[in-house]
């Protein structure tokens, strides 16, 4: 169940009903009871205010819960007034702690340990169009790890592709809002005819947090922000009145329709962990990759709504992944450059926290210039097939999310 769902059965006073509902496995977390001694959950607190007597719990799925503490039996709120005043701590902050690894050492071999799973899962969502989901031919890249000597941290000492088990590769797709496809689900580790650049990102942030990383990779090909990734607090589709943010009932597309497929098929996905990272008992969305642009540049007014809706995007999933401090990177296509007065390129680097405009976004958003790491060939050629775009650009990412994080 998701998290939005939770919240608003909370708002409708059916939230021991729902947490009822769930099948929670191995936990340390404290074991509840409803006000009228019918249900149970298991769950850890997270906060709790005596004066308003609100209540924060956590799941043992890592969902955060909120309710009133005359939900719950005598004994729990007898507990809750032991503890006093609990504070949440600062959401968005990997458990692992500050990174203080030096992005020089961040794509060093794998030194083989598994993830610490004590610690929440730190998870890193992927968003964007075709190069998201990557055309990097696998072939291509095995000649130039093996022959040329390149991205040396993919191969193990037997000089196969290395499995990481501290780094799981979740990919899933949908097409608009319908029903979604699982592509991925291990641990990261080469496998297709074609990648993308979760390997560069991941194998970096696996490196750089002492704690099990997902890398969650959920878009499809094709799509513009604009129109397709249209996020929900954008007031509507600019270039046509006929096609609003919330459509008509029954119509198949509409403006956004993509970008609620997208969450909630990332959203199902962390809402069934375990099947998606095995012994995971929590997680904290930590930060988002995005990597697109290409269908936005091919129509004037998308492209001119394309800063405008930058914005609303990254508020708008920080707010849908309950996840206000996690970071964001997003690199710009490989045939932009600096001064070519291209409207998606300006807004993508408008929103760098370092160089860009917008103080908001100071420490919390990085962008990635990705022109010099472009192997040639354009996004909407997909570089060409060539591999090394892909795992140039995913490396960068990775590093600048760990400079986000380590800040």
């Amino acid at each position: 169940m998701k998290i939005k769902a939770f919240k608003h059965l909370i708002s409708h006073g059916l939230l021991l009903a729902a947490i009822s509902s769930l099948l929670l496995t191995e936990s340390s977390a404290r074991k509840w009871t409803s006000a009228d001694g019918t249900k149970n959950f298991e769950g850890e607190l997270l906060s709790y205010d005596p004066d308003s007597g609100a209540v924060g719990v956590t799941l043992a799925s890592g969902k955060p819960m909120k309710f009133t503490q005359d939900k719950l039996s005598e004994a729990d709120i007898a507990f809750l007034k032991e503890q006093g005043k609990v504070e949440a701590p600062v959401a968005g902050k990997p458990a692992a702690g500050s990174i203080d690894v030096d992005t020089k050492d961040l794509l060093k071999p794998h030194d083989g340990k598994p993830a610490n799973m004590s610690k929440p899962v730190q998870v890193f969502i992927l968003l964007g169009q075709s190069n998201m989901v990557g055309a990097g031919k696998t072939a291509s890249l095995e000649a130039a790890v093996k022959q040329n000597k390149k991205y040396p941290y993919l191969l193990d000492e037997a000089g196969g592709w290395v499995a990481r088990q501290d780094v799981r590769n979740v990919r899933v797709m949908a097409s608009g809002s319908g029903p979604w496809k699982m592509f991925n689900n291990e641990w990261m580790t080469v496998t297709g005819k074609t990648i993308g650049p979760e390997f560069g990102i991941g194998h970096a942030l696996g490196n750089a947090i002492d704690a099990p990383v997902m890398i969650l990779k959920s878009c499809i090909g094709n799509r513009a922000l604009s129109y397709d990734l249209l996020p929900p607090n954008a007031d509507g589709y600019e270039g046509n009145r006929e096609t609003p943010r919330k459509p008509k009932e029954g119509a198949a597309w509409y403006a956004g329709v993509q970008y609620d497929g997208d969450v909630k098929a990332a959203l199902d996905v962390l809402g069934d962990l375990n099947t998606y990272y095995p012994e995971a008992k929590k997680y904290e969305v930590a930060g988002f990759f995005y990597w697109q642009g290409e269908k936005d540049c091919g129509k004037a007014e998308w492209a001119e709504a394309y800063e405008k809706n930058l914005l609303l995007f990254i508020e708008a999933l920080r707010k849908d992944f309950d996840a206000p401090k996690a970071k964001f990177v997003l690199a710009t296509l490989g045939e932009h450059t600096k001064g070519c007065g291209n409207k998606v390129f300006d807004a993508h680097m408008a929103v760098d926290g370092k160089d860009g405009k917008y103080p908001q976004f100071k420490g919390n958003v990085a962008t990635v210039y990705s022109n010099p790491l472009s192997m040639g060939g354009s996004g909407n050629g997909h570089y060409g097939g060539n591999p090394e775009t892909y795992m140039n650009v995913g490396e960068a990412m990775g590093k600048a999310m760990a400079e986000l994080l380590k800040n």
